[in-house]
């Protein structure tokens, strides 16, 4: 019996092991088919990989917050309708490459919606990465800079769902249209985008406007095809 445990974990088999152990200390082996069994131990190793995937990958995400999507309140006054985030979090919109856009002042749960779309992708098995927006282009300096600007920017590409937070918290200036602008391309219609901004999206020209011609190409890319989420209300901080 300690053997079959060894053999497992010698092959790297962390779910069947722990399966095979409990069945051991249960006293269940014996009594038990082969077929049913080995389903048992398949079951296990399934889901201990599942595990280790979504954890990683909630890692990598690198979120500021931690929000799912059965922990939201929905509220339909609020601009957070039930059904439209349900069909989201099918993750139908990430394999599509269909933008999301979440406006509203400060405290209205623009963070909380995105990162819990964001969780839920993650546990899909899709690859996220949250920003804030100014870390964001400090990673795209720091990266010019190192010379690993094409790997960053190639990285941000694979990304199934980039997660972009607090959009418009000051203008950005001609090099940040130009390096946002690319991002954007590399996932016009592939990968998916989510964006948050305190600023409605008719006042986002102008804080684009240090290059009106990006500024074209990035709504163009952005707004007319996006989900949109208007969050109202007073906020939630408050509460």
């Amino acid at each position: 019996m300690d053997e079959t445990a060894t053999i497992l974990k010698r092959l790297r088999l962390p779910g069947m092991e722990q399966c095979w152990q409990s069945l051991i200390e249960t006293r269940r082996v014996d009594g038990m088919c082969l077929r049913d069994g080995l389903q048992l131990l398949l079951q296990a190793e399934s889901e201990q990989r599942k595990e280790n995937r979504n954890a990683r990958l909630l890692k990598q995400a690198g979120f500021r917050y931690q929000a799912t999507i059965m922990e939201t309140r929905f509220d339909a006054s609020r601009g957070l309708d039930k059904s439209r985030v349900m069909e989201l979090a099918t993750c139908a919109y990430i394999r599509r490459g269909i933008p999301v856009i979440i406006t509203g002042p400060a405290g209205t749960g623009k963070s909380w919606l995105a990162t819990a779309l964001g969780h839920q992708a993650c546990m899909l098995g899709f690859k996220v990465r949250y920003y804030n927006v100014l870390k964001l282009f400090e990673q795209v300096t720091m990266a010019r800079i190192e010379g690993t600007l094409t790997r960053f920017f190639g990285g941000m590409a694979d990304t199934d769902l980039l997660i972009i937070d607090d959009f418009g918290i000051r203008s950005l200036d001609k090099q940040q249209m130009l390096d946002f602008l690319e991002v954007m391309e590399d996932r016009h219609a592939r990968k998916s985008t989510i964006i948050a901004s305190q600023l409605p999206v008719a006042n986002w020209y102008d804080m684009m406007k240090s290059n009106s011609t990006a500024a074209d190409a990035i709504l163009d890319r952005i707004v007319h095809t996006a989900q949109r989420f208007e969050l109202k209300g007073e906020s939630l901080r408050k509460r």
